[in-house]
C-alpha cells in the first residue's frame, strides 16, 4: 500500500488497548495489549524500516515495560500537546508528513491524524474520528487493529 512510511505514531489508551483501565487504591493495576499488534511493532515495522513511536497523554509504568519489551525507544508520555510532540519528533527525524502513519481513537489524536500522510482508527473509536481517518479497521482498538494497519501498509 506505502512503502514511504518510516514514522509509525500510536496512541496507548483505546489503540494499543482496549481502552480499559484497572485501578485500584495503589493506582494503575493493568492493561492488556494485542499479542499480535506487539508482533508487528517488534518484528514487522524494522524489516521495513518504520521506527514506532508512542505518544500518550497518560503516564504509566506498565506502558513503559511494554514499550521497552517492543524496543520502542520514541515514547512519549503525559503529553498535553501532542501535535508539539509530533513535530518535535518528524523534525528529529527530518521526516516529511507523507512519511507517517498514525493511528488513534479519540479526539486527542485527530490533529495528529490529520497531520499524517495517512492515518487510521480502530472500529470502535468515536465517530469523529472515523470521519477524519483514512483509513476505519475492521479490528478494535486493543484486539489487532495496529496489526491489521501495519499489514496494510507493508503488503
Amino acid at each position: 500500500m506505502r512503502n514511504n512510511i518510516k514514522l509509525f505514531v500510536m496512541d496507548v489508551d483505546g489503540t494499543l488497548t482496549d481502552g480499559k483501565i484497572y485501578i485500584s487504591e495503589v493506582g494503575e493495576l493493568f492493561k492488556a495489549f494485542d499479542v499480535k499488534d506487539g508482533y508487528a511493532i517488534k518484528n514487522i515495522m524494522p524489516q521495513h524500516g518504520i521506527i514506532p513511536v508512542i505518544i500518550t497523554g497518560r503516564i504509566s509504568r506498565i506502558v513503559e515495560t511494554r514499550a521497552k519489551e517492543l524496543n520502542i525507544t520514541e515514547i512519549y508520555q503525559g503529553i498535553c500537546d501532542k501535535v508539539a510532540t509530533f513535530e518535535a519528533i518528524r523534525s528529529k527525524f527530518g521526516i516529511t508528513y507523507d512519511e507517517i502513519a498514525s493511528i488513534g481513537d479519540d479526539l486527542n489524536d485527530l490533529e495528529i491524524m490529520k497531520l499524517s500522510g495517512i492515518s487510521a482508527c480502530p472500529s470502535d473509536s468515536c465517530e469523529e474520528v472515523k470521519k477524519h481517518a483514512n483509513i476505519v479497521l475492521s479490528k478494535k482498538g486493543g484486539a489487532g487493529a495496529v496489526r491489521e494497519f501495519v499489514e496494510r501498509l507493508t503488503e
